[in-house]
């Protein structure tokens, strides 16, 4: 009897501005390809690229899109998980490397644990830090960069009924923020699978960015980010 082959869409975003940073992404895709048997999963990837006079180049493994809207972290997840339909869905940043087995050892977890709605795999680099190491087990839990690694957020595609579409107000910072208060604030289960292993290069593009974009992506939706979660969270609005 063959093997039941799992599919999950994988939509990464890239911003190729430099050769250096094009190369980001077409290692994080080697990587991803190499990681798994495409008997046992099939990765249907999309990658959104932001870097539009690249255009029609089309990456390795999957499809390559040049959205005509402006970039922003959550809208441009958006675009990819609304051309795709498997039962899994994976948000990634481009500057990973995947690990081994990856995806089957967080699908396990889905399978034996049927209300688990989220999961995030564990980072060499980062989790490290924390003292966590592969194999430690799952870690339940809602906070970002603890046991929700924002870099690479798999879900089931019928959380979607719940969350709604990604708060497109996120260009880039607290979008993954954003994510785990929603998961808090719905009771949805998210566990760290520590058997499942990608390391995040972190910001290996944002460090290429102008100082004003810098500011840009990491500060100007701190307001609304206040706004929208501060209260729920024990913090008083204040009008100024």
């Amino acid at each position: 009897m063959a093997a039941e082959i799992t599919e999950i869409d994988i939509i990464i975003l890239s911003f190729a501005q430099t050769e250096e940073l094009k190369q980001v992404t077409v290692n994080c895709l080697d990587s991803l390809i190499a990681s798994e048997d495409p008997e046992l999963i099939k990765s249907n990837i999309i990658v959104v690229e932001s870097q539009k006079d690249l255009k029609p180049f089309q990456y390795n493994y999957g499809q390559t899109v040049y959205p005509d809207e402006s970039f922003g972290y959550n809208r441009y997840m958006n675009i990819g998980i609304s051309m795709t339909s498997a039962p899994y869905v994976c948000l990634c940043n481009n500057d990973l490397f995947f690990h081994p087995q990856w995806a089957t050892e967080i699908v396990k977890v889905f399978k034996a644990y049927p209300d688990l709605s989220s999961a995030s795999p564990m980072c060499t680099i980062h989790h490290a830090k924390l003292g966590v190491t592969p194999n430690m087990g799952l870690f339940a839990g809602h906070r970002e960069r603890t046991e929700v690694s924002g870099w690479c957020l798999f879900f089931k595609r019928s959380m979607l009924s719940l969350i709604g579409h990604l708060d497109e107000n996120f260009i880039f910072r607290h979008a993954s923020h954003d994510y785990t208060h929603l998961l808090s604030s719905l009771n949805l289960n998210h566990f760290l699978v520590t058997s499942s292993v990608v390391d995040h290069l972190d910001h290996t593009t944002l460090n290429k960015q102008e100082p004003e974009r810098w500011d840009e992506l990491m500060y100007q939706q701190d307001t609304y980010y206040e706004k929208k979660w501060g209260y729920r969270l024990g913090r008083k609005w204040e009008l100024i």
